[in-house]
């Protein structure tokens, strides 16, 4: 039996499915205060099935199932109704199909398909219920495409700004990571496919990925890096997680039994099926023993993986018993049987790239977009009196649906800033447009665009003289200018970490030189990790940042320079002003070589600035409004609390200015009496709230007491120390706007 539960949003209806089984298992989203139910548990009513299935399989059948076949499949076995497992990338949407044995396109013509926001820009939403939104949408997609696997979310914290695949990832802070995990892996696994979150573990660096072996003590482990993984499988319920490619402590991730078997399987309780990352398995007999269930991507027939022949011959030579064998092939069955591949009469078809999906892109587009100055007012833009408008930057025009080391998105629609401008300006206002710089790289082997990582040669930063020149002209004989600049998906990408902060291809220069000409000039920075932007910030009155947003994205960021939308994203991460300020770098312990030391412990991002007073360029949650808000009347529902109980946060929020608007209301701890080490500020509860201009709204953030644990390595447990704790809220990590003090008893 099944209960449709219709939940209210801010903006739109959501449904949610669940079990009658699974009703004492709800939990409660704090920043909705909306009930969120988590994804089925992976059942076990099948075994009788499972049992009978493995009984008829050959040996030669089970090896097909524990590794790829193709390019996203495993075998299946026809015969018994067991059919092939199809996976498919998804941190962008759907990708296209590709041949079978090769990464070149199938060449077919139905698989266009949405091209959703990144994970950043997810996370600069700040809303949990556009993550759900974005896995349910990006979900009925995979199951249009007839897919049972979507290799997505990509949760891995963002430990340095300079990380190729940051633009990937959510955040640097893991309680928003897995509040945001959470609801996208529901979103996906409500339309029977299962959500694989990768990737498991501690995989934050793109340089020397593949086997460069990462130490942190375990502290720093348990409350940096595997809080999202361990919400995304005790919350959500998530039936895939994919091992990465780097080594922890020694051992190879995908055959690393502490990880994979202890962490994840007896002390949580996964019972999902781990599948490696593309090419990650170094060996046989460990690989299986120690926890993967599938093998993908390794570069050698098929019959060669090391779960293949090899497989086989181990077997036949008592390396490995069959009942292990069968152990990985009843966690498989599971699952199949799990999203309905197997025996599912009624699972879900799905629905490809239709106007409700774009409409998805829309929104999470529009809430991500963050304003990060605006001294002038130009913003939002005042049409009136204005006949013309210079739109500066190759980004005007740049499409990123496609491009870089990673998985993109076939689209049939991809509205750039420039065409997004286009559909919403009057007919009468003149666009004046300049390319302004161009996309010059040293060196372009195979256009890969390999120079831009970190051991090699960087992109061409002189400007091209005739197109500096139309540039000039273009912002002197306009009304204002808009210059859309930052980066791009070939320049961050998958595979390389950037060399440094610096703009690329002479974009401070072209910046600085349309300011000088036109000072009625909007910077507009598109883009997924943070760049040095300390003199643009100075020079420019108005400074907007945006994603690589989705099909809709250049309509979303017209809104919100014409002020249809009034900008609400906040920044998921620390923008520094220098590298050298970022945590990792500061202590030399980026990128490592054959061994990285992840030395700065639990001070990670924002925590880092924060405790060693450190100024930032744009802290954490930073975002900036056409409005002004008023948070009062800050006070807690109780003035101590045990272990067992819930902190309620009251506040008031106040829209002072004279446009609608969402602000998110953020709460960071302190723990100032502290026995042990502590960063001075811990985001531990969120709220956005949507609020009419002059209007209030009382608003109620939730923190469970267990939230203000450390985990204590001495006793392998988490310990809530009692005493005197201090609850800031602000809206950022620098801009506290009340406290509360309170007592745990």
């Amino acid at each position: 039996m099944k209960i449709n539960l219709i939940v209210l949003s801010l903006a739109t209806l959501i449904l949610f499915n669940i079990s009658c089984k699974d009703a004492t298992k709800l939990t409660k989203d704090v920043k909705t205060e909306k009930t969120l139910f988590p994804s089925e548990e992976i059942s076990l009513d099948n075994e009788t099935k499972i049992d009978a299935l493995i009984a008829e399989m050959t040996l030669e059948e089970k090896a097909g199932m524990l590794h790829g076949s193709s390019k996203f499949a495993t075998e299946g076995v026809e015969r018994l109704g067991i059919p092939k497992m199809n996976m498919t990338d998804g941190p962008l949407g759907i990708r296209e199909e590709i041949s079978k044995d090769s990464w070149a396109p199938a060449g077919w013509d139905n698989d266009f398909a949405t091209y959703y926001p990144a994970a950043g820009s997810v996370a600069a939403t700040w809303n949990p219920e556009l993550s759900y939104k974005f896995g349910n949408s990006v979900g009925q997609e995979a199951r249009a495409r007839d897919k049972d696997v979507l290799l997505s979310p990509a949760i891995n914290i963002i430990r340095t700004p300079l990380g190729g695949r940051t633009y990937e990832y959510f955040t640097e802070d893991p309680f928003l990571n897995k509040k945001l995990a959470v609801p996208f892996i529901v979103g996906i696994q409500d339309n029977d496919v299962m959500a694989c979150v990768k990737h498991f573990a501690v995989n934050n660096q793109e340089t020397n990925r593949d086997f460069v072996d990462v130490n942190t003590d375990e502290r720093t482990l348990r409350e940096i890096y595997l809080p999202a993984f361990k919400a995304s499988v005790q919350e959500a319920n998530a039936y895939s997680v994919m091992g990465a490619y780097n080594k922890f402590r020694g051992d190879f991730l995908c055959e690393n039994d502490y990880m994979q078997n202890k962490i994840l399987r007896d002390e949580w309780g996964f019972k999902g099926i781990v599948i490696s990352d593309w090419s990650a398995v170094h060996s046989t007999v460990k690989t299986l023993v120690n926890g993967l269930d599938i093998e993908m991507g390794t570069r050698k027939p098929a019959n060669e993986f090391f779960l293949a022949d090899k497989l086989i011959a181990a077997l036949k030579d008592g390396e490995i018993s069959e009942e292990e064998i069968d152990k990985h092939i009843r966690r498989i069955l599971r699952v199949l049987f799990q999203v309905k591949a197997i025996d599912g009469t009624d699972r879900t078809e799905g629905s490809l790239a239709t106007e409700e999906h774009y409409k998805d892109a829309y929104d999470i587009a529009e809430e991500s977009i963050v304003l990060l100055k605006n001294e002038k007012n130009l913003l939002p833009l005042q049409l009136e009196g204005i006949n013309s408008i210079a739109v500066i930057g190759n980004n005007a025009t740049k499409k990123n649906a496609l491009g870089g080391y990673g998985a993109g998105v076939k689209t049939k629609r991809e509205i750039t800033p420039l065409d997004g401008l286009k559909n919403r300006l009057p007919e009468n206002i003149k666009i004046n447009y300049a390319e302004g710089y161009l996309e010059r790289y040293s060196k372009n082997d195979n256009d890969q665009k390999i120079e831009v990582t970190l051991n090699t040669p960087t992109t061409i930063t002189e400007l091209d003289p005739e197109k500096l020149k139309e540039a000039l002209e273009a912002a002197k004989k306009s009304d204002l200018a808009i210059i859309f600049a930052g980066s791009n998906r070939d320049y961050e990408t998958e595979a390389s970490d950037r060399k440094d902060l610096s703009l690329p291809f002479g974009q401070e220069e072209l910046i600085q030189k349309v300011l000088a000409v036109n000072p009625n000039t909007i910077v507009v920075m598109i883009g997924g990790a943070p760049f040095d932007l300390n003199t643009i910030k100075e020079k420019s009155s108005s400074l907007i940042w945006s994603w690589f947003n989705g099909s809709e994205g250049g309509n979303a960021l017209a809104d919100v320079i014409l002020g249809k939308v009034n900008p609400s994203g906040k920044l998921p991460w620390t923008m520094p002003k220098r590298i050298e300020d970022s945590p990792a770098h500061a202590t030399n312990s980026f990128p490592g070589d054959e061994s990285v030391t992840y030395e700065e412990g639990i001070m990670v991002g924002y925590r880092w600035f924060d405790t060693k007073n450190i100024e930032p360029l744009y802290p954490f949650g930073f975002g900036l409004s056409y409005t002004d808000f008023e948070f009062s009347n800050i006070s807690t529902n109780k003035d101590s609390y045990s272990e067992d109980e819930d902190i309620q946060i009251n506040l008031t929020i106040k829209n002072t200015g004279i446009r609608d608007g969402k602000e998110v209301a953020q709460v960071y701890v302190s723990h100032p009496g502290s026995s042990i080490e502590k960063a001075a500020k811990e985001l531990k509860g969120f709220k956005k709230v949507f609020i009419k201009s002059g209007a209030t709204q009382d608003a109620i953030i939730s923190i469970p007491v267990k939230e203000l644990a450390y985990y204590q390595v001495s006793t392998k447990k988490w310990v809530v120390e009692k005493g005197t704790y201090i609850l800031k809220i602000g809206n950022s990590s620098r801009n506290i706007l009340g406290e509360v003090s309170i007592k745990i008893n």
